[in-house]
């Protein structure tokens, strides 16, 4: 059966009409964008089987276009038009942090440190600079380290802190290995990091842990 002659109520695109995008599910959305199928199957059955196959989702996304455009379903065409997608989901979360409003939605920091640090094969630590209003003045990455983990080095984020003439900042790392909570050892850089900026009258307003999934606020937790 087509998806064309699907109950309205299960048809992908009439679905993201009436409840929204975020009511479909991985294969809903990724048919969304095929928009038809391999030859015999329709496009929620190949999106499944891209999953199945090259999935999760997080890992199917990551790869570069040029292996997007060898599987079958994609191609060329697909493939760029994938990867222009995802850009354009980084340069719009990019840009809500950087139009000069406050931030006033703790979360949407989070997914901007997701984006930019979740393909990442190793650890990677980053920061978020705001002036007073809680405004973002630059994001930089600061630590690489190996797959296991980025030595942190609190005088450094001082250091830019400073040179931005910063008020706050909301640092971020991932987790390559896929699992957001906290270590020990990123609790005890927190404690040392706020420490640090406190000396010189910069808050830390969060720490995000980018894993599978959302990103883990440790202030949400109560660990800054």
């Amino acid at each position: 059966m087509r998806i064309r002659d699907w109950p309205t109520t299960e048809r992908p695109r009439e679905k993201l009409l009436a409840h929204g995008a975020g009511a479909l599910s991985d294969a809903e959305l990724l048919a969304i964008f095929l928009g038809s199928g391999l030859q015999g199957r329709d496009a929620v059955q190949t999106a499944r089987e891209l999953l199945a196959t090259h999935g999760p989702l997080r890992a199917l996304l990551d790869l570069p276009a040029r292996a997007l455009a060898r599987l079958p379903g994609l191609g060329p065409a697909r493939a760029c038009a994938l990867s222009a997608a995802l850009e354009l989901g980084n340069r719009h979360l990019a840009a809500a942090l950087e139009r000069g409003e406050a931030l006033t939605d703790p979360a949407s920091a989070g997914r901007y440190f997701a984006r930019r640090l979740r393909p990442r094969p190793h650890e990677v630590f980053a920061a978020l600079f705001l002036d007073n209003r809680h405004r973002a003045l630059a994001f930089e990455e600061l630590f690489t380290g190996t797959i296991d983990g980025a030595e942190v080095h609190p005088r450094e984020l001082v250091r830019r802190a400073l040179a931005h003439n910063a008020a706050a900042v909301i640092v971020g790392h991932n987790h390559p290995s896929g699992c957001p909570d906290p270590s020990a050892a990123d609790r005890a850089v927190t404690v040392r990091l706020k420490q640090a900026l406190a000396l010189v009258e910069v808050r830390l307003l969060d720490h995000f842990v980018v894993g599978d999934g959302e990103p883990v606020s440790m202030a949400a937790r109560g660990l800054v």
